[in-house]
């Protein structure tokens, strides 16, 4: 039996899944760690991947979902944007580890003879090095939540789960909880909820030498107490320790019906602390206005990746965020640019929206449909939101149709002499794909007058980067003689950040991804702007 070690100022909490992926357990894991923060304790969150991947940076959004970028340029996995948007800190290259990560930095050191001509094996070297990125932060927080990625029983997740194993041992009963993510589904036909799915899941996770201390059963029915009672008998878990996790009207809802549950209390509780008192008056406005909003707005999102929304994750939760704030629900629809064949589908597809994003992207797969699309936004005059590349077509589409650059495109796409959009010149030899773009946070300097310095109201901001591309310095002239506003530089002035047009309710399209910067409650400054001018242009077409 696991010894009682020395008091160790950080606990740690195991979040693991089984059953079924997908369950939330990204959800779950922002969740507590916003009501333990909530008390007045300090924590953060830590996401292991299973994958060989060194970071999801080289995959394609359809695989794995959006490419979370945090301020000191790491390329992360999408749930590390629920942690921030949730406990609304800024995380770093400290809180994503995947496996190819692990194998990675092990091998380097064996190549340099590091390991003093030892055989290199999974125990202790694989799990040593996932060990000491588990205790990256020991000390510094309150608590650590960790959560590993993959599903109980996945044949890459075995040296995380050990790790784990290795963790509770070396902690020590009293600083640290494992909490267990299953999935108690219910059986239309029998009219019951079955429990034997989660007794497998947890069976698998004691074989390898972890008990869970709490469960949370996810599942679309509540889970009444001789269930709960029937799960905790078979799977040696306290009866007070089985938790619903209920499906729910919205994502940031689920910290409420946990608190009502009282979870945070219960994994205080067994690790002796006495729960402070908690404030949730904020966050319950917030959901409410969410729920239910007085406005509704209808927004489309162009891009290519519409068949997998987690593509767009980011932006779609600024948009629930701006929302709330504008006291606005905002219907947002999918549509793929690559339907958009010309100016008559754009009119027949667009006509019935109240606002266009057209959406970041890489390559040039579905690209004249966004420059279709913003040809009518812009001659229509419906509010405009791009994001990176939405931004550089918006560039390429105004050089065309105003400046008469007939040609006017990216280098991305077409090398031509009217190239509006270019190859940052520091990534002219760049071979390796993975890591080596714009990342991370930039610098900005707003000009007073335009839409972005309205909404941010002040003249220096930062923001997150992750593109190579650039407007072309060659071409800003033209550009601005026509009315394009260059509303947005870097410091030095060589790169362009932001632009707008002119006489338009609100066209603005931005080089960064805004969405990353956007929390609950708080929102962003950009969308909340957008979502308000879209509310405003909707009322005086009404009105009209």
């Amino acid at each position: 039996m696991t010894q009682a070690k020395k008091h160790n100022k950080t606990k740690y909490l195991f979040v693991t899944g089984g059953v079924l992926s997908s369950l939330g357990k990204g959800i779950a894991s922002s969740s507590i760690a916003f009501l333990l923060k909530q008390r007045g304790y300090s924590v953060s969150i830590l996401k292991l991947d299973p994958y060989i991947n060194i970071d999801p940076g080289t995959m394609s959004p359809t695989q794995h979902g959006e490419v979370y970028v945090t301020d000191d340029g790491a390329e992360t996995d999408l749930d590390l944007g629920h942690y921030e948007r949730f406990i609304d800190e800024s995380l770093s290259q400290k809180n994503n580890l995947t496996a190819g990560r692990v194998y990675y930095d092990v091998i380097k050191k064996e190549r340099k003879g590091q390991y003093l001509g030892k055989t290199v094996q999974v125990v202790p070297h694989i799990t040593n090095e996932i060990k000491n990125r588990m205790k990256s932060l020991d000390g510094e927080k309150d608590f650590v939540l960790i959560e590993i990625g993959g599903t109980v029983g996945d044949i890459e997740s075995l040296p995380f789960l050990e790790a784990q194993r290795q963790m509770n041992y070396e902690l020590g009963q009293g600083n640290y909880l494992n909490i267990h993510l299953t999935y108690v589904p219910y059986i239309a036909s029998a009219k019951e909820l079955k429990t034997k799915p989660t007794q497998h899941s947890v069976r698998q996770l004691m074989q390898y030498g972890i008990k869970p201390d709490v469960l949370l059963c996810r599942s679309e029915h509540t889970l009444l107490k001789d269930i709960r009672d029937k799960i905790a008998l078979f799977c040696n878990v306290d009866e007070d320790a089985v938790f619903e996790a209920r499906d729910v009207d919205t994502i940031y809802e689920v910290p409420l019906f946990f608190a009502r549950k009282r979870l945070t209390e219960t994994i205080l509780d067994k690790l002796g602390i006495k729960a402070k008192e908690i404030n949730l008056d904020t966050w319950t406005k917030f959901v409410k206005r969410i729920k239910n909003p007085k406005y509704t707005v209808k927004i489309a999102l162009v891009g290519k990746y519409t068949k997998y929304e987690d593509s767009y994750k980011s932006i779609a939760e600024a948009f629930i965020h701006a929302g709330s704030i504008n006291n606005t629900k905002v219907e947002l629809d999918m549509i793929n640019s690559e339907d958009i064949l010309d100016a008559k589908t754009a009119k027949q597809t667009l006509s019935e929206y109240d606002g266009v994003l057209i959406a970041p992207g890489f390559g040039s797969r579905g690209i004249e449909g966004k420059l279709h699309s913003i040809k009518y936004i812009r001659e229509n005059k419906i509010p405009f939101f791009g994001i990176c590349l939405g931004m550089q077509c918006a560039v390429i589409e105004f050089a065309r149709n105003v400046c008469g650059l007939k040609q006017a495109n990216s280098s991305e796409f077409e090398k031509n002499d009217q190239n509006v959009i270019d190859l940052m010149a520091d990534q002219v030899d760049v071979e390796d794909k993975g890591g080596t773009m714009r990342l991370g946070a930039y610098p900005c300097v707003l000009e007073e007058g335009t839409n972005a310095f309205a909404a941010y109201g002040t003249a220096e901001i930062s923001e997150r980067h992750r593109h190579r591309y650039e407007v072309s310095n060659q071409f800003r002239e033209k550009l601005q003689s026509k009315g394009m506003k260059l509303a947005g530089l870097s410091p030095d002035g060589n790169l362009v950040e932001i632009v707008e047009i002119e006489d338009h309710p609100w066209f603005v399209g931005v080089q960064f991804h805004p969405e990353l910067k956007s929390r609950a409650v708080t929102g962003h400054p950009l969308f909340i702007d957008f979502v308000k001018a879209v509310l405003k242009n909707k009322k005086q077409n009404e009105a009209e």
